[in-house]
């Protein structure tokens, strides 16, 4: 069998979710993979050239990579109080104009175009900038994500407001992030064998919470424990086991897709 490419982000989330089947944690023969590193964005851009086989990606670029790659049931960074943060400097009043957002194909910037259509322009950065760029006035606001969210408390920065809590009130329905997708030309019995096997390596994390850290730590930009468990206690949960019919409204709600489109959509 080829090693398809696997292209994942660096964050506790992933990381945890995918250990025990990148290294070898689980029984049985397991798919292999050549795995690669990117930035939510990086590989969101990477989707729509085509480039992996299976990847992470934000779940607001879904109808634009929908007639190439099909969502897999497992593997979701979704839920409730889990979303990107809009933050500001400490005492600024002014209205926001400028705005840091971490990718313009990222779940966060459709949530900012949704929730704040009067923001005049929003501007892309490397999300683990984005904090400290609002810091120094650069962005009149930034929307932070991943360890970000957890420490801009460190900074002189105040919040705005919790985009995904607006999200929730609006819907009613949790929040949809991020997702794992598989190429649409590979067969029925692989992406099975995909979807299973990630469901494995999610129910051994959560049966051995611990025994991921050096490979969790190895790649975080946060590397203090308390955060660590933060991250992955808010983005790894059921709905990252299965989507489930809740979680599927929600993806068509964000995406704006009709009600015939499933997980296998």
């Amino acid at each position: 069998m080829r090693h398809k490419k696997l292209h994942i982000s660096p964050c506790p989330n992933d990381t945890f979710m995918f250990d025990a089947w990148v290294n070898g944690r689980l029984e049985g023969e397991l798919p292999p993979v050549e795995l690669s590193y990117f930035d939510i964005e990086e590989l969101n851009h990477l989707l729509l050239e085509g480039v992996p086989d299976i990847s992470k990606c934000s779940y607001a670029i879904w109808p634009l990579i929908r007639d190439r790659y099909e969502l897999l049931d497992s593997g979701s960074a979704l839920g409730r109080g889990n979303g990107p943060l809009l933050v500001r400097r400490k005492g600024e009043s002014s209205p926001l104009r400028r705005v840091a957002v971490p990718g313009m194909h990222t779940t966060a910037c459709a949530l900012m175009r949704r929730l704040y259509p009067e923001v005049e322009e929003l501007q892309p950065r490397l999300f683990s900038e984005i904090a400290e760029t609002v810091e120094r006035g650069e962005y009149d606001a930034g929307v932070l994500i991943h360890e970000g969210r957890f420490v801009y408390g460190r900074r002189r920065l105040e919040l705005v407001a919790d985009l995904g809590l607006k999200w929730e009130a609006e819907t009613g329905l949790p929040l949809p992030l991020g997702a794992i997708v598989i190429r649409r030309d590979l067969s029925a019995e692989y992406k099975h064998l995909i979807t299973e096997t990630l469901r494995r390596s999610i129910r051994y994390a959560f049966d051995h919470p611990t025994a991921s850290r050096d490979y969790v730590k190895a790649h975080a930009r946060e590397l203090d424990d308390e955060v660590i468990d933060k991250h992955i206690a808010l983005f790894v949960n059921d709905y990252s086991l299965s989507l489930g019919e809740e979680g599927m409204r929600a993806v068509r709600r964000l995406c704006d897709l009709g009600e015939e489109n499933d997980a296998g959509c």
